[in-house]
């Protein structure tokens, strides 16, 4: 099978599509025929392995995964001998930060892991990009304890992250704010944003406005820049670690003072989490954000554009 393959971390030009062998399914494992995967930042950072931290999940010195791809929408091609939950041409999607194997035109992943049947009403396309950065944001909204009436900001709304986030804030009924730039007003006013602040012909940090969350979704802000936004027992959040890793210090220290604070959750893998996701795209409540459609063959065009800071949304490789 055709595969996106990297054996050293790098740039984009690391990954190579070469022809691999097709997995087999486990016992309690489904194989899945991949139609369309995406290209995310949990790809890219894995990839480049960049912050060095990561190589302890990724491997020390060479990618363990050489096979990367989270997200993936497909069908089910194969059972392993104990599997029950799927059968053979159900359409399904799924996440899996673990093992990968997405960006290929087969994979396999435990029936009792984070994948689920599509929606009718929902393309491949459309079910690809349901996880990953909702994942993240619906992880960091429910730590904060954020609740219906109160105010949020989401700084860098027009990601995948934060575009996941603006809906679900939303859905949660909150009074969202989001920062994006110029060219994007108008999608955060369709995904439900109250206030819209362009950050070109904008100073957010003088809006005037205080907020119960401030929820960074690409890590460009920080703690002592937004704190005098906050409310009084303001909860900042951001994706990134910070300067120096300042956001994990902080996260240990602002809650002792029992005001304005910084929490840094690390997100955990759940199916409950995929259904719910899963129903609110049913509903049309969630929709994630689609930027750009690549072909698996142009995976590191598509790695280039996903980690440019430019897109919008997600980015998806079409597989099959």
């Amino acid at each position: 099978m055709k595969a996106a393959v990297h054996t050293r971390y790098g740039p984009p030009e690391v990954v190579q599509v070469k022809d691999i062998p097709k997995p087999i399914p486990g016992p309690k494992e489904v194989l899945v025929r991949v139609h369309t995967a995406t290209v995310n930042r949990t790809d890219c950072g894995f990839r480049s392995a960049e912050y060095f931290i990561s190589r302890f999940w990724s491997g020390l010195f060479k990618p363990r995964q050489q096979t990367l791809g989270c997200e993936f929408a497909g069908v089910v091609e194969a059972l392993g001998t104990q599997a029950s939950q799927f059968t053979i041409g159900d359409r399904v999607f799924g996440y899996n930060d673990i093992r990968f194997g997405a960006h290929a035109e087969y994979l396999c992943i435990g029936e009792n892991e984070v994948i689920a049947t599509i929606p009718d009403n929902l393309s491949f396309d459309q079910a690809a990009p349901v996880m990953e950065g909702a994942h993240y944001a619906l992880h960091n909204i429910r730590e904060a304890g954020i609740k219906a009436g109160q105010t949020a900001m989401v700084y860098g709304a027009t990601g995948a992250i934060g575009s996941a986030a603006v809906q679900l804030l939303k859905h949660f009924g909150v009074h969202v704010t989001a920062v994006c730039n110029t060219q994007n007003v108008a999608l955060m006013h369709q995904l439900g944003a109250d206030v819209v602040i362009d950050y070109q012909t904008q100073d957010y940090t003088r809006s005037g406005q205080t907020y119960h969350f401030i929820f960074d979704a690409v890590g460009k802000s920080s703690f002592s820049i937004c704190k005098p936004l906050l409310k009084e027992k303001g909860i900042y959040v951001s994706t990134e670690l910070g300067k120096g890793g300042s956001n994990v210090w902080l996260a240990l220290i602002t809650p002792l003072f029992k005001g304005r604070k910084v929490i840094f959750p690390l997100p955990v893998n759940s199916k409950e989490d995929l259904l719910f996701l899963r129903l609110l795209a049913a509903e049309g409540i969630f929709r994630p954000v689609i930027d750009r459609i690549f072909p698996l063959e142009e995976i590191v065009e598509a790695y280039r554009y996903a980690g440019s800071g430019q897109k919008t949304g997600n980015v998806l490789v079409r597989v099959r």
